[in-house]
């Protein structure tokens, strides 16, 4: 049977950006060229685990190129980077980058028609959440592919929420996708998450006895990046106030309050969407509550406006997706004066523009909340 030619085009792009990948690591390696901040540090993480060091403390396993970064993850997470330290920081790398295409596919399936995938999937490498994910080796689009997976494209099978218990073990925030599964009634599938999370967590207790006891009890809250909280590149709601806010009493009052009104908004957004019938909506609305709630959300953690633009292309007017991707590219939080408090000085123009990423979510949950309520609309599709 031949293949339709956008199934070909899709399968081009995919091993296209691999062998691309594969090559580039392969190169660098070679050249002895630095690649992959986070990826090194992962692995840096992995190596402590062998090599029985203290996982939480200076990491002596990074390369001398890599800046001194903690590690942050939970101590299941270093137990999976401990396949890493086979390879050399590069191929690790590689490795990771290698799975992007892949995790973009796996992401932008459910959410858009055959018709615009490949275009949506070649596009996906514009924005800068995952250029900017694949340039330091994060893992962003992977834990984002196991989400989606997880709650539309294993819907009904046996093993249904065991992905998202995983990637909670591995980075805490997809914790937030197990209240999804209870919000939209799908409890036998909240219960095996919560039951994969701890069955992790227990595991990595179990191997890692010292290293879990610190971090449930102290490195969790770690403050390494509490400085950088006002940073253009956090683009979170307490990002938004430490940028926008004098540091006092107030600015906490706004941080918790903003906080909480998001939650349930989330929650009733969601209640309402899968009540309509429209899942994918109602997930998207999850994954940006929790990019607003979550004190830190690095511009390359905002992954999930690649399916978000995947649903937007197929609905009318598209120029909506047009100007949103453009938006994401990137130049927005490159042309605002950022770093060592100079977003504490940014005018009404520049404020505008720094916190482009956090006006979209907030202006595209306002509109989903309008359109909601109003008695025209009953079933979004």
């Amino acid at each position: 049977m031949e293949r339709e030619p956008r199934a070909t085009t899709v399968l081009i792009i995919v091993g296209g950006a691999m062998a691309v990948f594969a090559m580039t690591a392969l190169v660098w390696w070679i050249s002895g060229t630095p690649l992959g901040i986070d990826s090194s540090v992962y692995r840096a993480g992995g190596l402590a685990v062998v090599q029985g060091d203290d996982l939480y403390s200076s990491l002596a396993g990074l390369p001398d190129w890599a800046p001194e970064l903690p590690f942050t993850y939970p101590p299941f997470a270093a137990l999976l980077f401990t396949s890493l330290t086979v390879l050399p920081a590069q191929l690790c790398w590689g490795v990771l980058a290698m799975a992007a295409a892949p995790s973009l596919y796996c992401a932008l399936r459910p959410f858009t028609d055959r018709a615009y995938l490949p275009v949506s999937l070649l596009g996906a490498f514009a924005l800068q959440p995952v250029w900017q994910s694949i340039g330091l080796g994060q893992v962003n689009l992977i834990l984002m592919a196991a989400v989606v997976a997880d709650v539309l494209l294993l819907r009904g099978s046996r093993g249904c929420g065991v992905l998202i218990g995983i990637v909670a073990a591995v980075k805490l925030i997809p914790l937030i996708f197990i209240a999804h599964l209870l919000l939209v009634r799908r409890t036998a599938d909240a219960a095996r998450a919560a039951a994969a999370f701890l069955g992790a967590t227990v595991l990595a207790a179990i191997v890692l006895p010292g290293d879990s006891v610190r971090y449930w009890t102290s490195a969790i809250f770690n403050d390494h990046f509490a400085e950088m909280k006002g940073w253009v590149g956090n683009q979170s709601w307490q990002g938004f106030v430490a940028r926008m806010m004098p540091d006092g009493r107030f600015a906490t009052a706004a941080t918790v309050a903003g906080s909480a009104a998001c939650a349930a908004s989330a929650m009733w957004l969601v209640h309402r969407l899968h009540r309509a019938g429209d899942g994918r909506a109602a997930l998207l609305v999850t994954a940006g509550c929790s990019l607003l709630v979550s004190p830190i959300s690095w511009t390359h953690h905002w992954v999930w406006v690649v399916p978000a633009l995947g649903y937007l292309v197929t609905r009318r007017p598209r120029v909506v997706a047009l100007v949103v991707a453009v938006l994401f590219t990137g130049w927005t939080v490159a042309v605002v004066p950022g770093g060592g408090g100079a977003e504490r000085g940014w005018n009404f123009a520049e404020a505008l523009v720094g916190n482009a990423y956090l006006w979209v979510l907030l202006i595209a949950g306002g509109r989903l909340t309008w359109r909601l309520t109003s008695s025209k609309l009953e079933v979004l599709g």
